[in-house]
């Protein structure tokens, strides 16, 4: 089902770089339904989302009833709300100390130039049916950045509203809930609700649309994609924890890509009988053994230097460091959405309520961005007031460039301040 690999030398890494583009090139592969999805609702707004959700949920009701809503918060469980108000806590206490600083500075010829953040006016947030920690992760560093509408499509399971999503967006104050999904939710938050950004995790179906609004509207600036792990293990490494942070990965989704390193070819072999063990009696059984068949990868590394090549080259959403000492790699691994040191740092928390964000780049994509952090949802805007000074000084030296790049209108606006009395 899942096989052992060596990668090592360039012609190595050269081999497994084909094998992650394969994986890429199929998860980026042409959708043209999502394209004709996303033309109609820019056309026929309301009625094409009708149509979509009639077809792909047998879905009619697109925005819940405040009675649907209240029937749905009092079917859900204390444990489950304490749980919720638990990780809302830890995830908006680590992402307060994001906020920005604004700048504000001033040179010795009187200018005064400012840096400000401001927060984006309207969010759109995309939750998959049953996952409120994605809407937590989603919508409070969007609170701490100070948006003032976040509006959310969650799409029903077996036409049912999901409890504890809307326990949440009532815990976050949203009001503004539309029980849609696919590419046919993302086409409603960028042409008929008009949000100004789009954030949230979803299938290969979302991922495209979101793809194919941005421009008209903002995205991450990255690819939540299907779900990833890699894990680095060791002889001392426990093999349980091992093999159940992999499984865990792999029930996510089909697509879902599990990798562990290690030098140890013996607990690579242990790691593969076992695995086939813990499926057994796995309540999504077949979807991760379809991920570990197609996308999971026991690696046998040569080295140490190897283990750090083969890490940056997979730039995975998630690393696990389940070896005796994590801190001779740190410094040296630079890509990756987040990391979790040592035997108990299971990634699996991270999804939940550790206080870090699980909104995080896959694809690759954490070799150039960041997972969902406050940032996201701050626009950045310079301020310049020039003294009269300033522009006489600075200005000369802006001339002699703008002329150079032969832009006379340029060096003409600017002579024009320096000349005024």
């Amino acid at each position: 089902m899942i096989k052992i690999y060596n990668f090592s030398g360039s012609k190595g890494l050269g081999k497994l770089e084909k094998i992650l583009e394969n994986r890429r090139s199929i998860q980026n592969s042409k959708l043209p339904i999502v394209s004709k999805i996303l033309k109609d609702i820019k056309k026929n707004k309301n009625k094409a989302v009708v149509k979509y959700e009639k077809k792909f949920s047998k879905n009619t009701k697109l925005k819940p009833s405040l009675i649907e809503i209240d029937k749905s918060l009092k079917s859900l469980s204390p444990k489950i709300k304490n749980a919720i108000n638990h990780a809302y806590n830890r995830i908006f206490k680590y992402h307060s100390l994001q906020k920005f600083k604004n700048i504000n500075y001033k040179d010795n010829l009187n200018n005064n130039i400012r840096y400000k953040s401001v927060p984006i006016n309207k969010v759109g947030i995309y939750v998959p049916a049953n996952l409120p920690s994605t809407l937590l992760m989603n919508a409070i560093p969007a609170k701490v950045a100070g948006v003032k509408k976040i509006i959310i499509a969650n799409p029903r399971l077996n036409k049912k509203l999901n409890p504890a999503v809307i326990y949440a967006a009532k815990k976050l104050g949203i009001k503004e809930i539309f029980s849609i999904g696919g590419a046919q939710a993302i086409g409603s938050l960028a042409y008929i609700q008009k949000v100004d950004k789009i954030v949230g995790p979803g299938n290969i179906y979302v991922a495209k649309a979101k793809k194919e609004v941005f421009g008209e509207v903002g995205v991450e600036g990255m690819v939540a994609g299907p779900s990833e792990i890699t894990i680095l293990a060791d002889k001392k490494s426990e093999i349980e924890s091992v093999v159940t942070s992999l499984i865990g990965q792999a029930e996510h989704d089909k697509n879902s890509q599990c990798i562990l390193i290690s030098k140890e070819l013996n607990f690579l072999k242990k790691v593969k009988k076992l695995i086939k063990l813990n499926l057994v009696g796995l309540p999504r059984r077949q979807i991760a053994e379809k991920s570990l068949k197609t996308n999971g990868l026991l690696i046998h590394a040569r080295d140490d230097k190897n283990i750090i090549d083969l890490i940056n080259l997979i730039a995975p959403e998630h690393l696990e460091l389940n070896v005796s000492k994590p801190k001779k790699y740190l410094n040296k691994i630079v890509n990756s959405g987040s990391i979790c040191i040592g035997k108990f740092s299971a990634m699996a928390v991270t999804d939940y309520n550790v206080g870090t964000n699980h909104v995080l780049p896959t694809m690759g994509s954490a070799k150039f961005s960041s997972g969902l952090n406050v940032a996201d949802f701050y626009k950045k805007i310079s301020y310049i007031n020039l003294s009269k000074k300033g522009i006489e000084v600075i200005g000369k030296q802006a001339i002699t460039l703008a002329e150079y790049e032969n832009l006379e209108g340029h060096a003409q606006s600017i002579k024009s301040r320096i000349r005024r009395k």
